[in-house]
């Protein structure tokens, strides 16, 4: 038992290790600039950040002022299963008190009980004086870590991986228009990552200064705070023909490849890669369901085919503005 205990920590602290991606500054300012006014007057918590090491921390202590924030909550998780003399902690800003934009880690962190996780009751309490929670939480852990949020009434702006847009309880969210994606969808992002993270693909590593980086290229913003871009139509351009936009097999809906394809003559059921979340206007488009758990599926739980070869992930949608 004592050996399996052993196998347990080290399973999880490498886990913790995959999960350690921090955030670079230019991504941060380049989402989080469009919330300015959602921001003002509100306390934000970044509950998966150490204070000392997060581009988050950074960016909203050092701009505490021209976003009009009340107060900024972050916490540092300590890994119970590495052993270390480190004592998990948090910051509790509340602006420039020393003329340096810098929160002084004397004035501003002060020792936590447990270790930091975003779970424990003492997370939980900080969560509840929230407004908006801001970070980059762990991949593994995205359906917890949302499902929290939701329970918690919670506004928020977080990364996570594009493919979390097909987890069940994820699409739920955006189908009931409780989440949609935020602006900086697109492109590589790069994080920083502990010095002894390794991975096969070569290409996707870079040092620099002495500091390892990683590449992911499905990165997205995922939050419930009003965009500009989500109240923007969609400029469809092509007709629909049969030949070009073949039916499934077994369910009653055309197949559309890309985005760009969508068809402005067609008021029937569609199935659109899940990229289109990120063009998703509530005004112009209903969201049916997403292939494996929309309802009539025959087949629910798999992939809708065409002549039998399975067709990757389709949200179902249909054009409000069409008839059928």
């Amino acid at each position: 038992m004592a050996t399996q205990s052993a196998n347990s920590n080290l399973h999880n602290a490498s886990k913790a290790k995959k999960d350690e991606f921090y955030t670079q500054l230019d991504d941060i300012e380049r989402e989080l600039k469009h919330y300015k006014d959602q921001f003002r007057g509100k306390v934000i918590f970044c509950n998966c950040d150490d204070p000392k090491e997060s581009n988050f921390v950074k960016y909203l202590s050092m701009n505490f002022e021209h976003l009009g924030l009340k107060k900024l909550i972050a916490t540092h998780y300590k890994d119970a299963n590495l052993f270390t003399q480190e004592t998990s902690y948090k910051l509790e800003y509340t602006g420039d008190k020393n003329g340096n934009r810098i929160p002084d880690p004397n004035e501003f962190l002060h020792e936590m009980i447990g270790t930091g996780d975003f779970r424990s009751a003492e997370c939980i309490k900080l969560l509840k004086e929230a407004d908006i929670v801001v970070t980059n939480p762990p991949f593994s852990l995205f359906r917890e870590y949302v499902a929290q949020l939701v329970e918690y009434d919670k506004k928020f702006l977080i990364l996570g991986d594009q493919n979390a847009i097909t987890y069940k309880e994820t699409f739920k969210l955006m189908k009931e228009n409780k989440l949609w994606l935020g602006y900086d969808n697109g492109g590589t992002k790069w994080f920083q990552v502990p010095e002894d993270y390794d991975i096969a693909t070569e290409s996707r590593i870079k040092i620099e200064n002495g500091v390892k980086f990683f590449s992911m290229g499905r990165i997205v913003w995922f939050t419930n705070l009003d965009t500009a871009k989500r109240h923007d139509e969609l400029t469809l351009y092509k007709k629909y023909t049969p030949e070009e936009y073949p039916k499934y097999d077994n369910y009653e809906a055309i197949n559309v490849d890309r985005v760009s394809d969508i068809p402005m003559t067609f008021g029937g059921m569609m199935g659109v890669p899940i990229t289109f979340l990120d063009k998703y206007n509530p005004e112009q488009f209903e969201i049916i369901g997403i292939d494996r758990y929309v309802e009539d599926n025959p087949n629910y739980g798999k992939r809708f085919t065409i002549n039998g070869k399975e067709i990757y992930a389709r949200v179902i949608i249909k054009n409000k503005k069409v008839e059928n």
